[in-house]
């Protein structure tokens, strides 16, 4: 593949399983995160700093984000400013570009919101319920307005990735895999709230699938959401961690937060038929990898506080 990439948000979970498959694929890949250190650094609220990165770029995917829902709720300035624009500023530099790099956007599962039907596929109404989830959908509508002006940028919806120890210690799967290994009591908030978990290899096989697309200056898809098709709620999630790691651990119920999505899963067959992508990595086999990891990880297992 040769292609120099812009990853930004480079040092999150997607952006460090891009950075493995992406590479040994041949492709140059540059970083750009706020977490990084060096000339890997960078803030997409700074627009001369993403000026300097993307000069001389191939393509870009724009990982970049407050990523999740809580801090979003907390924090809904910061999280609009990086958010959007960050977006802004990410599609206003690709349009100075004389190298004009093509553009792949990140978006989420929560700009459906509470979908009314299921399972949901990427052309249901937009309806999100949180901060995050808006901030989401406007980043959408501006790259729909860029790649109508010519711009070659599409958008991804990603749901509940998992598939890492060094993932957010809070995020469900591997709070619940790290508790479950360590024996400890898995809080569940909303035993019923049900998710579409997908792989991080599956996730970064389907990103890169629509990279070597658009190398090959195919006309940019219509978003495409990375699902597993597979309907799991929390209270499953947290019986599977604890038969999968052989626990002791037990169960207790809380009530839902109010910002939260209570059900979704998607439709995976517009990545099968634009990608051919299919989810590969079924959720057991997932939590048994996490399970198994925290396992031969002490490092990794070393968090006081477990929260989901």
């Amino acid at each position: 593949m040769n292609q120099r990439i812009l990853i930004t948000g480079s040092a999150g979970l997607v952006g460090k399983a891009l950075t493995t498959r992406l590479a040994a694929q041949g492709a140059d890949v540059v970083h750009f995160d706020l977490h990084a250190h060096g000339q890997s650094r960078g803030d997409v609220r700074d627009r001369d700093r993403l000026r300097e990165v993307v000069a001389n770029v191939s393509g870009i995917i724009h990982l970049a984000a407050v990523s999740r829902v809580i801090w979003g709720e907390r924090d809904p300035a910061v999280c609009w400013a990086t958010n959007v624009t960050g977006v802004r500023n990410v599609l206003e530099v690709v349009s100075d570009s004389p190298r004009m790099p093509w553009l792949i956007f990140a978006s989420s599962r929560e700009v459906y919101g509470q979908p009314i039907h299921l399972p949901v596929d990427e052309d249901c109404s937009l309806s999100p319920v949180n901060v995050y989830g808006r901030s989401k959908v406007e980043g959408e509508l501006l790259v729909e307005k860029a790649r109508r002006s010519g711009v070659r940028a599409c958008t991804i919806r990603l749901s509940n990735v998992f598939g890492s120890t060094a993932d957010h210690a809070d995020r469900v799967v591997p709070a619940f895999a790290r508790a479950a290994v360590l024996g400890r009591e898995l809080r569940v908030d909303g035993l019923d709230q049900t998710f579409d978990f997908t792989h991080i290899d599956d996730v970064s096989r389907g990103i890169v699938a629509l990279v070597e697309l658009l190398a090959a200056d195919e006309p940019t898809p219509p978003p495409i959401h990375f699902v597993s098709g597979r309907p799991t709620t929390l209270g499953e999630l947290a019986s599977l961690s604890i038969r999968i790691a052989r626990s002791s651990s037990t169960i207790r119920v809380a009530a839902p937060r109010d910002f939260d999505v209570a059900r979704f899963f998607g439709n995976p067959e517009r990545a099968r038929a634009l990608l051919g992508w299919q989810p590969q990595v079924r959720l057991e086999e997932g939590v048994a990898r996490l399970v198994h990891a925290f396992h031969e990880s002490p490092h990794a297992i070393e968090v006081e506080d477990i929260v989901q």
